[in-house]
């Protein structure tokens, strides 16, 4: 592998950056459904791995997920959600108990601050109820665009394409969407990604990242997308 080809090392949590994304031609409108037509036809009903119950618990969720794992968050929510699954129940519990409830999680005492505070913004604007659209999300403490593109496609239905590392990477990758970050790739996805398969589009993507299109070792030859994909990482052994 040469130097220039030698995938540098980055913080946890940081997206990897394209160095020039103008030379990545977007693909074609037919290529494209193509290949949501087989994610679809692998997984018809992609879910989300957070574990929630309801709108509110998938909020508290996505927040505790920020550079964490999805496996390690449910390992700390389960207890958590077990005894505060609303607003009121989640201040009742008090900052102290959230923090250390939530204490295997990676930033946990801002994450557990964030909580309380979040709460406290849901009793006193909103009724007790999560808000329904991106501005009112992204008000509450600790909730960027990210975030709340996943409570507004998960819990409320609507179209979005929230991009973590793994769409950022897939969607680069596939040339879905080239972009050198994260809204680049996501407005690309907006403009590109079919209608018909929005609403799953961003859990397709994050699951073949997590999954197939790997960072350092994509398993190409097992990718349903092998054939489709003409990236420079491919390996085809």
């Amino acid at each position: 592998m040469t130097q220039e080809n030698r995938p540098r090392r980055r913080a946890a949590g940081t997206l990897p950056t394209v160095r020039k994304p103008g030379k990545a031609r977007p693909r074609k409108a037919a290529e494209i459904r193509e290949i949501f037509l087989r994610f679809e036809a692998a997984n018809p009903e992609p879910k989300g791995e957070l574990e929630h119950v309801n709108p509110f618990t998938l909020l508290v969720a996505v927040v505790l997920s920020a550079q964490a794992t999805d496996a390690g968050v449910n390992k700390a929510t389960r207890k958590l959600f077990a005894l505060a699954d609303t607003p009121d129940a989640m201040l009742a519990l008090g900052e102290d108990r959230v923090r250390e409830l939530v204490k295997t999680i990676g930033l946990f005492r801002t994450k557990a601050k964030n909580v309380i505070a979040l709460c406290e913004k849901l009793i006193a604007e909103f009724g007790g109820q999560v808000p329904t659209t991106r501005a009112e999300l992204e008000s509450l403490p600790g909730v960027g665009r990210k975030t709340a593109n996943v409570v507004l496609n998960m819990a409320f239905g609507e179209i979005t394409h929230a991009v973590d590392t793994h769409v950022f990477r897939v969607a680069n990758r596939l040339r879905l969407a080239p972009g050198r970050n994260v809204l680049q790739v996501e407005l690309g996805l907006e403009a590109a990604v079919p209608h018909e398969f929005g609403r799953h589009a961003h859990h397709w993507l994050i699951l073949h990242g997590r999954y197939t299109c790997k960072a350092l070792r994509p398993m190409c030859p097992a990718c349903l997308l092998v054939d489709l994909c003409d990236s420079a990482e491919k390996r085809i052994a």
